[in-house]
């Protein structure tokens, strides 16, 4: 393909991910818009909702001014105030970062590459300038300076991986700027730490990001279940909330939007910090106290009372860190040897913890926000809180973890799981 070719492909991949992103909700509200308003109502005022929870998913804050007439029905009187939403629907957050990947992926396989990125991120940029200045209403009006950069940014954010991977798997001759920039990187890397910092940091960086991630399974299958025991609850909150089928089915894909901010909420419950429903609100193991709360159905699931074993939520991620360094122990003592294996088993102890923490104290950063006025300007949990407990948790678990077992290294290792440069060189 010529240089023209890969730009065309590149900025419609692009233009088909705005497109995506703003129909995901657009489609339902103009469903809702038929089916329930009966075309009585202005259909810009979809439009403009669909582009804000669009933007609202790149990190863009969304300033809003009800009319008096909703102020009145709320019974809220910090509701009169203009107030900001800022808490981003994660699940598409993550769909632009895959697509962007996607299309960095397809980039990185041309010898046009920049041209295929250049024009990806400058169609992303363009768009998102005409829809921002379209979304802006009475009602809900987008920060326009965040609106021109961030949605980009999270879009080059999948660029960026997408092209990195590509290069990655591509030879150094052949991968052009970014192929010999790695290989230089890589080289320069290799010559300043031995192979067995190489293995430290190498086991550090697995093993923290399989804590992060299996904290967050086991996260997962704890609110399906949540769901399940409060399954009658939640239905009775949509009976009482009467929104039709259609509205049903729109508030239904709303919270399904929300799905991954909740179990990173549940991940932030068993490290132990927990969440915040509102300021002046907790939902951790040892104690919950709840005020008034949106009256979305899916908060039914939400953990009332206290729990008089809730403490045991907190042998997750300690669990989750002793078996991710029991398992990386073995090949990790193979490469080691006898040489300062116990100080260099403790580095990578600690190190799976901070990586861990790292991790989830991003993932309780970016599900945070605010959704309303006054007390729920605080919604989700601390990220500070969350990162440090997960780095003690988990550090302290691999560290036990690391200290089980002999230390004698084995004479048959699994070769599989260990880089062949790490054993040649």
């Amino acid at each position: 393909m010529n240089r023209t070719t890969v730009a065309m492909l590149a900025a419609l991949e692009a233009l088909i991910t705005v497109a995506i992103g703003i129909g995901i909700s657009l489609v339902p509200l103009t469903i809702l818009w038929a089916v329930d308003a009966g075309f009585s109502v202005d259909w810009t005022l979809f439009w403009q909702g669909s582009v804000d929870i669009w933007l609202l998913s790149n990190g863009v804050d969304i300033e809003v001014t009800l009319p008096s007439a909703v102020v009145a029905g709320t019974g809220l009187a910090a509701a009169a105030d203009p107030f900001f939403v800022t808490i981003a629907p994660l699940a598409l957050t993550a769909c632009t970062v895959l697509m962007g990947a996607r299309a960095g992926i397809r980039a990185s396989a041309t010898r046009y590459w920049q041209t295929a990125v250049a024009a990806g991120l400058g169609t992303v940029l363009l768009l998102n300038a005409l829809i921002s200045v379209s979304s802006v209403g009475e009602t809900l009006r987008p920060s326009l300076a965040q609106a021109l950069i961030l949605p980009g940014a999270v879009y080059g954010l999948g660029l960026a991986i997408g092209v990195l991977r590509g290069m990655h798997r591509i030879p150094a001759g052949n991968g052009g700027a970014v192929g010999r920039l790695l290989s230089g990187v890589q080289d320069r890397f290799d010559e300043r730490f031995d192979r067995f910092d190489r293995a430290v940091a190498g086991a550090a960086l697995r093993g923290g990001l399989a804590a992060a991630t299996g904290i967050l399974g086991v996260s997962a299958v704890l609110l399906a279940l949540l769901v399940l025991i409060n399954f009658g609850l939640i239905t009775s909150l949509y009976q009482g909330a009467q929104l039709g089928i259609v509205g049903g089915a729109a508030t239904t894909l709303a919270q399904i939007a929300f799905v991954p901010n909740l179990v990173v909420w549940t991940a932030s419950w068993l490290v132990g910090p927990g969440f915040a429903l509102g300021a002046g609100s907790a939902i951790s193991p040892v104690s919950t106290v709840v005020g008034p709360v949106p009256g979305l159905p899916i908060l039914g699931a939400v953990p009332s009372g206290t729990f008089a074993f809730g403490f045991l939520g907190l042998l997750v991620p300690v669990l989750v860190g002793y078996f991710a360094a029991v398992l990386l122990r073995p090949r990790l003592v193979w490469v080691l040897g006898a040489r300062s294996l116990v100080r260099r088993l403790l580095v990578t102890a600690a190190g799976m913890g901070l990586v861990a923490g790292v991790l989830l104290g991003l993932l309780a950063w970016f599900s945070a926000g605010a959704i309303g006025p006054g007390r729920l300007a605080v919604v989700g949990p601390n990220p500070w809180l969350v990162g440090l407990f997960t780095t003690i948790e988990v550090g302290v678990a691999a560290a036990i973890g690391m200290a089980s077992g002999s230390s004698r290294p084995s004479s048959t290792p699994d070769v599989s799981p260990l880089r062949t440069a790490d054993r040649v060189r």
